[in-house]
């Protein structure tokens, strides 16, 4: 059975309490629209200075039942593993002891699996198709569906697409807020959940990878999302306001800039995670360019990747969307194959980040 909030809660209260020496319990302090406390566990041996972190994040949409289960079933297999000394098997994706100790001893994995604990209670016993957070409807606006925020249509970048984007641009994006799927929310992180994740990037500026866990095309996502990627002209980018109401249009010329170097970190990085999915069970996820899948603003990864451009001192952050599967709530027995998908696509994230980013 699929885990509720609370469960998901008492989860990463139990595996703290078994492995204090390899866990944390983090708690970001923006409490939800229906005042819930959502949690992170930290993984890892080292202190949060002294070794570079992955931030990993699920339930941003509601109705995504694998991602948080995925989540808290591959902290649990790090630390038991990590404690036994054993080597992890997710069908024919196999790791060793010695790769599990290289990846708790060496790196710190920030597990946020519950981002949108609203949206899921509300989606596990009164709507199953419920996506967006529990943010309440604005004055005058009676209807179900102008209640919450696509919290990944909210994060401060490229959030204005009705100024940003070419009006042909298709952008899966909405100003409506009684849109029922993709509401992008009044201000830019205007939502809690929002802001938690911005504060865990805040907080800890080791973390140098994020991927949010999603269900389901499948595919593995990276950056960029908003337009497609060039190297070859760095003024074409986000921050340019001369591309504003041009952006987003395929095959005109003009895509959004990100260096030949980090293309090729994100791009082999992502097709890692592939590998070890494809191990699993053979499905072939597939990798590509967000903006691939269709174009996008407000979205986890992107924000991600561009803090360190709008800010300087900001640390870089590589970005990835991992769809899993091909249904949002599969029969159990479905899921705990997807969520071994999941579990070595993270995994082999953990094991290839420093030395592909490194040697790119």
């Amino acid at each position: 059975m699929y885990l509720n909030v609370a469960e998901i809660e008492s989860a990463i209260t139990s595996l703290h309490d078994a492995y204090p020496d390899t866990s944390e319990i983090i708690t970001p302090p923006h409490l939800t629209h229906e005042d819930r406390t959502t949690r992170l566990l930290r993984v890892g041996t080292r202190q949060t200075d002294e070794a570079p972190g992955i931030l990993l994040l699920g339930g941003i949409h509601a109705r995504e039942w694998i991602p948080p289960d995925a989540l808290v079933s591959l902290a649990a297999d790090l630390l038991e593993a990590h404690d036994l000394a054993t080597g992890l098997g997710y069908g024919s994706s196999t790791f060793t002891a010695a790769q599990i100790t290289q990846v708790v001893e060496n790196l710190n994995l920030f597990f946020f699996p519950c981002v949108n604990p609203d949206g899921r209670a509300f989606s596990q016993t009164t709507s199953a198709t419920w996506r967006k957070n529990r943010r309440p409807a604005p004055a005058g606006a009676t209807g179900s569906s102008c209640i919450g925020v696509d919290l990944n249509r909210n994060f401060d970048f490229l959030w204005d697409h009705t100024s940003k984007f070419a009006p042909d641009a298709d952008v899966h994006t909405s100003s409506a807020p009684c849109n029922p799927q993709v509401y992008r929310g009044p201000a830019p992180a205007s939502e809690p959940e929002t802001r938690n994740v911005v504060w865990a990037l805040d907080t800890y500026p080791q973390i140098q990878w994020m991927t949010d866990v999603h269900s389901a095309v499948p595919v593995v996502l990276h950056n960029w999302g908003s337009d497609q990627n060039q190297s070859t002209a760095p003024a074409d980018n986000f921050r340019n306001p001369n591309l504003d109401a041009i952006r987003g249009r395929p095959d005109d010329g003009i895509g959004e800039f990100i260096p030949e170097r980090d293309l090729k970190i994100a791009v082999e990085l992502a097709e890692r995670m592939n590998d070890a999915v494809r191990a699993v069970r053979g499905v072939d996820y597939g990798v590509e360019a967000a903006y691939g899948l269709y174009p996008t603003s407000g979205t986890s990864d992107d924000y991600a990747y561009s803090r360190h451009l709008t800010n300087p001192a900001a640390t870089k952050v590589f970005g990835y969307t991992i769809e899993c599967g091909d249904s949002f709530q599969p029969v159990f027995s479905e899921a705990e194959q997807v969520i071994q998908e999941v579990s070595a696509a993270l995994l082999a994230l953990a094991l290839n980040a420093q030395e592909v980013t490194d040697g790119a």
